[in-house]
């Protein structure tokens, strides 16, 4: 059995539907890799045959674990740990982890400015742009956070928008407790009929006029927070 395959789960633990409809079980020498360890991952996988278990709901997918000879999975695993116990492992990891970290600083850095220069606010609420894009930038940037803020899939101009009006969505409007009906598309036309009201809330606050900050449910969002 030497194939590297993508596989969907069925009920079955031990059964799994390749993509051309067949119902196919691991040998009983093969083992589980759980996901969560991508070196090892990678490792198992370049040492010979694997099945990797892909569950799709929506548009997102996730890993339900690498299917693996064991004696790969033993041996894979017995030498990343060997390999991590080095002193120059940890030095290399400790350059990794600084990089990174100085990489998400400037990149939170570009994000808030670009968050700012979206929300264009009149110089009377310049103030409340800076706390919103702060706030904004703070939600959406964190590594692992599944924001849009995330993605490289569209420019960061878009990501930015996108981050406000999402954040907007949660802090400004009932969204969160609104019960939705359970019928197709009905939850996206929801969330764009709360963008367009978030859009002119914005829209507001890019005009030189005065209004009562208690009446207005950006302002109110912000004090609250």
């Amino acid at each position: 059995m030497s194939e590297t395959l993508t596989l969907s789960p069925t009920p079955n633990p031990r059964v799994f539907r390749a993509p051309d409809g067949r119902n196919l079980s691991p040998p009983a020498t093969w083992d589980c890799l759980p996901p969560g360890d991508a070196g090892l991952t990678r490792r198992v996988k370049a040492a010979g045959p694997s099945w990797a278990v892909i569950e799709k709901k929506g548009r997102k997918a996730f890993s339900k674990g690498l299917w693996a000879p064991r004696e790969n999975i033993e041996a894979a695993r017995a030498a990343l740990e060997a390999e991590r116990s080095t002193d120059a492992y940890a030095k290399k990891r400790t350059a990794v982890v600084a990089r990174r970290e100085k990489s998400h600083a400037a990149y939170a850095v570009s994000f808030e400015q670009e968050v700012h220069a979206f929300l264009r606010f009149s110089p009377r609420y310049a103030e409340l742009a800076e706390a919103i894009a702060k706030l904004v930038a703070e939600h959406a940037t964190p590594v692992g956070s599944g924001t849009v803020a995330r993605t490289e899939r569209i420019p960061i101009e878009e990501r930015a928008e996108a981050a406000v009006i999402a954040w907007m969505r949660h802090q400004t409007t009932k969204y969160d407790d609104m019960k939705i009906e359970r019928v197709a598309g009905r939850r996206r036309e929801v969330r764009r009929e709360l963008a367009q009201i978030s859009r002119a809330v914005i829209d507001l606050h890019r005009r030189d006029v005065p209004h009562a900050p208690y009446s207005c449910s950006l302002c109110s969002a912000v004090v609250l927070i």
